[in-house]
């Protein structure tokens, strides 16, 4: 059997090489010709400090365009991600080079004005632009490796460490690369900024639109207790490249160590497989022994029955507020088959992050849709439970886990509103979220209930005893607590390493496209928290102890526990937040993405659960 593990083992690492998330940029690449006007737009402005994503405009520094500011129309998820895609001042022409263009002139910021501008640019707020859907991004250098880093978006400015003076990079130099599919046919392939510093004295304007820069070392330093005069400039780079549009994004997507994460990645793989086959060997191995001892016809009528077998009167008795548990299961359920149509689209390359918002927008249209399903699952389980009152579960299991999802939303939005910021969602948008929960979801999982709880239930191998059986005192180690923090330990390990890239997309502004490895590790969960959940009940039910529903489900969510730890750890490791709207925001956030862990693994260790007791109690002879 080890064989076998092992050789499982190699194979698969074997197939992990071809595992490679790919994406679809788009399927109409645009074409320009010589002199054609280039569009570049804003998208906002963010800082990982803060957490608290703004609108261009929002700095008076970033002068509005003269025929008007035009945002661009956005689906849900560019809505709830807080982009806001503006029009700009900037006048770009494809493959015409400019030495100096004048953006803004003679921008006079006021005492307050000035502070803001300041106090941004402390917070490291990075500016966002995008040319032919191509975000910006500013090329570094790793001093000792030589190795060439990219930033997405460019720094609003600087501040001294020594001197705490604050400076603003008010000249940007747009290097852009195209490459040539034809003779006039010019793609755009690349997009660096270049940001500077440049004081105002040294701005020479030679006429409405050009200037000249004067040679020097003086900055433009931003004093937040007076006013201060500002011009901001540009320039514009054309680079002929070699790559081809296809390839565009290679540069965005190559921005994580690769190698780390794969050696990371195969590790977790090799661990959590050999753990699995050892416990699937003592499960498989121990329970045939029991099973073949208590099919014996002629085993000794003086034997009492002890272990598993002692509890079959009782094991399918219906847990204690057995409408929630119904609820939580067909949320989970829901997020399940959600999680996993999203994450297999997305390493199809059909949710790349080129697609703007198109990741969380799915998310939210198959959430909703799955509802149906949810419900129907939600009401048989409810009917094998004995349920009654199937109309107020129905109801619960369409809104306990949007309640507080929602809630807790709303909650965190009236602080993002207080701060002024882009992420703040619009009234309309909630109206939106509102409408298709309670007039697609809602329905959809009182239909599936509905219709689930008119069929039969399911069928148990085993007669439920009127009188329950008094629960012998338990082992220290199948003690609630203890149980569930040993069972979160193993689907955490094989996930923390994904862990962390998710939470560097999330909370330091940075690209996530390994979906291949992610449908890989969430397999894995799934049969980490299966297995795990499994040996659980096994020694519960060993131990005489028929109170497994619940147990199941809070067992195999104890991974929750482990990543809301891991968030405490990578917030004080790898964050720079000090204020409290931001700290609120980074922790609220984070139990929502515990609350709904908890969920979908204890649904998972559920499953797999009631499916185990079905099957061991069906092969063994009851008298």
């Amino acid at each position: 059997m080890l064989n076998k593990v092992l050789s499982s083992c190699l194979c698969l690492i074997y197939l992990i090489q071809p595992i490679r998330s790919f994406y679809i940029p788009g399927v109409a690449p645009l074409d320009f010709e010589k002199g054609d006007n280039v569009d570049v737009k804003a998208v906002k402005m963010t800082s990982s400090k803060t957490q608290l994503p703004y609108d261009y405009y929002e700095l008076p520094i970033h002068c509005k365009p003269s025929d008007g500011v035009q945002y661009k129309s956005e689906n849900l998820g560019e809505v709830l991600r807080g982009d806001r895609i503006v029009n700009t001042n900037f006048r770009v022409e494809m493959d015409v080079n400019v030495p100096c263009r004048i953006l803004c002139k003679d921008i006079v910021l006021t005492k307050e004005q000035s502070a803001i501008v300041s106090k941004r640019i402390e917070q490291k707020y990075y500016v966002h632009l995008l040319v032919d859907n191509l975000p910006s991004a500013t090329k570094l250098q790793n001093v000792e490796t030589q190795e060439t880093l990219y930033e997405h978006g460019y720094r609003l400015g600087v501040r001294t460490k020594d001197s705490n003076d604050v400076f603003l990079n008010n000249h940007l130099i747009l290097r852009l690369h195209y490459h040539k599919e034809s003779e006039n046919g010019y793609r755009v392939v690349g997009f660096e900024v270049e940001p500077k510093s440049i004081s105002h004295s040294r701005i020479k304007i030679d006429d409405e639109v050009s200037c000249t820069i004067e040679s020097g070392v003086d900055t433009m330093k931003i004093n937040a207790e007076q006013e201060t005069k500002v011009t901001t400039t540009y320039e514009v780079e054309w680079v002929p490249s070699d790559t081809r549009w296809a390839s565009r994004w290679d540069t965005y997507l190559a921005m994580s160590d690769v190698q780390i994460h794969w050696f990371s990645i195969i590790n977790s793989v090799i661990v959590i497989f050999f753990l699995a086959g050892i416990v699937a060997m003592i499960i498989v191995k121990t329970l045939r022994r029991d099973i073949a001892r208590y099919n014996q016809e002629d085993l000794d009528e003086g034997i009492e029955e002890t272990g598993w077998k002692l509890v079959h009167g009782d094991v399918f008795r219906p847990p204690m507020a057995k409408n929630f548990l119904s609820a939580l299961i067909g949320s989970g359920i829901q997020l399940l088959l959600m999680l996993f149509i999203v994450i297999v689209f997305a390493a199809l390359g059909m949710l790349s992050p080129s697609s703007r918002g198109a990741l969380i927008t799915a998310a939210c249209f198959l959430y909703v849709f799955m509802g149906l399903i949810a419900g129907y699952f939600s009401g048989r389980i409810y009917k094998t439970m004995r349920g009654t009152n199937w109309k107020r579960t129905a109801i619960l299991t369409a809104t306990l886990y949007p309640s507080v999802v929602c809630g807790v939303g709303l909650f965190l939005n009236f602080f993002i509103w207080g701060k002024r910021s882009s992420g703040a969602v619009p009234f309309t948008t909630m109206l939106a979220i509102l409408s298709m929960w309670l007039g697609i979801s809602f329905p959809l999982v009182y239909i599936g209930f509905y219709f689930a709880y008119r069929q039969l239930p399911y069928e148990h191998p085993v007669r439920t005893n009127q009188i329950p059986k008094q629960i012998p005192e338990q082992q220290w180690y199948m003690h609630p607590v203890i149980s569930t923090l040993i069972a979160g330990v193993l689907p955490f390990g094989a996930m923390f390493i994904e862990l962390f890239f998710i939470f560097t997309a999330i909370w330091e502004n940075q690209y996530y496209y390994l979906f291949g490895f992610l449908f890989l590790v969430f397999i894995i969960i799934i049969i980490a928290c299966s297995q795990i959940s499994i040996v659980i009940t096994y020694f519960q039910l060993c131990g005489e102890d028929y109170h497994w529903w619940w147990r199941s489900f809070i067992a195999s969510g104890g991974c929750a526990f482990y990543i809301f730890a891991y968030s405490i750890f990578y917030f004080y490791s790898k964050l720079d937040i000090t204020e409290f709207v931001p700290i609120l925001l980074y922790f609220g956030y984070t139990l929502v993405i515990c609350f709904t862990f908890w969920i979908l693994t204890g649904t998972i260790g559920f499953i797999a659960s009631y499916t185990f007791v079905v099957q061991i109690y069906s092969a063994v002879k009851i008298d």
